[in-house]
């Protein structure tokens, strides 16, 4: 090799050094960046007023993560068409981190079947995990001629038609949970839907309505004598009422709704921040102090790691898609 070859060489390979290192000095930067979330306050949208459950639990989570992320994380409330409104702006996200869905699985699970809407939760956005669990109970008022879900089964059975239940309205979790019931028992009960559970409760109290299903906010009523405890809606016994009878305990099948809660993403946020954001809701969801203002709503902590989440979720919308086909369910 001549000397001019050489120094062509050498000055070849000066270039591709000086290259590749302005490369990784332009890479860098953006790694460093993608590690660093967050750097800035963080949007937990929640499609309820404040003070519902769902608002609650959103709150609860707050403090905590904003010490273990050094971040504001603020509670969004945009309320309307059952969470619909809220999974649709988090759906339209930017996918980096920083807009963050708080909702109860129906979002994805039974709204599509029961709203007209250009989201699909299940299509739209990322499930990250779950974060709750509520059971329903079967609340009746204090002169019915039943002590137990079975006796209520029994009593529906020789009167068709005859027994009401209230809902806190039409396509809501204690409704779908009215039909499931009544689908697994064979029975004939009329629906009658409110706007809420809290008015539904006061007509069982009293005595215009016969039972409901109650998703936790009946406790003080319980413990005063003024609705009857017949059971658990669920097959896991309650941790707040364990003696109370569950559908497994009757023998009552494939009736059991747990309302879930949990938290999703916009499609395409980057894995590192989905694990990052998970984790940290997992010790959030460990802390005494959480779990307390959780059970101040009938409700625990439960986390579920996403490839469990996604199974439930899948699960549950089998079995509501199918309720709400079979059943008829309509929104007016």
């Amino acid at each position: 090799m001549t000397s001019t070859s050489t120094s062509h060489f050498k000055q070849r390979r000066l270039l591709a050094a000086c290259a590749a290192a302005l490369l990784a000095g332009a890479i860098l930067p953006a790694a460093s960046q993608q590690t660093a979330w967050p750097t800035k306050p963080i949007r937990l949208v929640v499609g309820f007023a404040p003070g519902g459950g769902t608002d609650v639990m959103a709150r609860a989570l707050t403090q905590s993560l904003t010490e273990s992320l050094g971040q504001p994380v603020i509670v969004d409330n945009k309320p309307g068409a059952s969470g619909n409104l809220s999974a649709s702006e988090v759906a339209r996200a930017p996918a980096d981190g920083y807009t963050i869905l708080v909702a109860p699985t129906s979002v994805e699970t039974a709204n599509p079947y029961l709203f007209k809407s250009n989201v699909l939760p299940s299509r739209d956005l990322t499930p990250v995990m779950g974060i709750g669990r509520m059971q329903m109970y079967v609340v009746a008022k204090p002169t019915i001629e039943a002590k137990n879900i079975k006796d209520l089964v029994a009593l529906a059975k020789s009167q068709p038609g005859k027994l009401n239940y209230a809902s806190s309205g039409p396509g809501t979790p204690p409704h779908l949970a009215g039909e499931l019931f009544k689908q697994s028992t064979g029975t004939f009960i009329t629906h009658v839907p409110y706007r809420g559970s809290a008015p539904a409760l006061q007509d069982v109290m009293a005595g215009q309505a016969d039972f409901a299903f109650d998703p936790g906010i009946a406790f003080p009523y319980i413990k005063a004598g003024k609705v009857k405890l017949l059971g658990v809606a669920s097959d896991r016994k309650s941790p707040f009422f364990p003696d109370a009878p569950t559908y497994a305990d009757l023998g009552i099948k494939n009736a059991s709704l747990d309302v879930w809660f949990g938290v999703w993403a916009p499609n395409n946020v980057p894995p590192e921040i989905i694990e990052r954001l998970s984790r940290e809701l997992t010790k959030a969801l460990a802390a005494p102090a959480l779990k307390e203002r959780f059970n101040t709503l009938g409700a625990e902590p439960a986390p579920l790691a996403q490839p469990e989440f996604r199974k439930l979720l899948a699960e549950e919308d089998k079995t509501l898609s199918r309720l709400i086909k079979e059943r008829n369910i309509v929104l007016e």
